[in-house]
């Protein structure tokens, strides 16, 4: 038995492998292939584009896939959510969808609106968001490159954003916010219900969320005076309470700990004045909790 995973294909497709590398599946393909190689016989993977994703599993044609929250909302897809894994092509923050026209052009407000023409690969999101708030507006499909279009083309965009670069350098403004998007490991109801699916897929689960946690954390180690562990452990914010172990010297401690990147560049230094010694940060390929 196979499980058909949809990967996606485009600006997530090189951070989706990584993570997939760090979970421990590699996948490779060419740049004229559609159809993965994984090192595992138990997989069917196959490129889509993440809006293609939703319908494909809702309707069976494959058991699972990598998408963004946008995209189930706005085709409606009747889907399993199994977890959130929250990376995206640049961070690990969110994406927002919002709708965005020319600075200081006419359009301030959503009901500024009415009447008016966007351009947007959401085109049902847009529609809902328009009705919801009673503005009559067309809304057109585009295939991508909407902020070339906002002005010149139609009168406003809906478009995905992660940083906001692309809208500044077009000169748009963001007039609203429609919904906040991260990337979710999806599945249909059917493959949910088989067992062996389930098992496979519930292990991709605590694989993938264990590599998401490691992202941002890593292991340090370090030797440390008994004399002074109360002032060391003090300055560690670690998961739980360090691991400590007896050496061979009984004056001395070694320290084991877990914590944030971004914590170590100050730590290290802090944990040197105090006496620690035997210093050694590494990195983390999966933390479960």
């Amino acid at each position: 038995m196979k499980l058909k995973l949809g990967l996606p294909k485009g600006s997530l497709q090189e951070a989706t492998f990584n993570l997939f590398k760090r979970a421990g599946w590699t996948i490779q393909v060419s740049s004229r292939s559609y159809q993965p190689v994984v090192d595992d016989a138990e997989i069917e993977p196959i490129l889509l584009r993440p809006q293609e994703i939703p319908i494909y599993v809702q309707n069976g044609i494959i058991d699972a896939g990598l998408t963004g929250h946008d995209w189930v909302q706005d085709c409606g897809a009747d889907l399993h959510e199994i977890c959130e894994l929250r990376y995206s092509k640049l961070t690990t923050n969110p994406i927002r969808v919002v709708l965005a026209a020319p600075a200081n052009g006419p359009i301030q407000r959503v009901e500024d609106l009415q009447g008016k023409t966007l351009a947007t690969e959401y085109v049902r999101l847009t529609q809902r968001f328009l009705a919801e708030r009673g503005v009559e507006a067309k809304v057109e499909f585009s295939w991508g490159a909407c902020e070339v279009k906002a002005g010149p083309l139609v009168d406003a965009i809906v478009v995905n954003t992660e940083t906001g670069n692309s809208l500044r350098a077009h000169n748009l403004a963001i007039i609203d916010t429609l919904l906040t998007s991260t990337t979710r490991f999806v599945c249909n109801h059917a493959a949910w219900q088989d067992s062996w699916k389930r098992q496979k897929l519930e292990s991709f689960e605590i694989l993938l969320t264990g590599a998401m946690n490691a992202a941002k954390l890593v292991g340090l180690k370090m030797n440390l005076p008994k004399a002074n562990q109360e002032e060391i452990l003090g300055l560690l914010p670690a998961l739980k309470n360090p691991t400590l172990s007896p050496l061979a010297d009984p004056a001395w401690l070694a320290a084991e700990v877990i914590l944030d990147e971004n914590e170590v560049r100050s730590l290290i230094p802090a944990l040197k004045r105090a006496g620690a010694t035997g210093l050694v940060e590494y990195p983390l390929n999966k933390v479960i909790f």
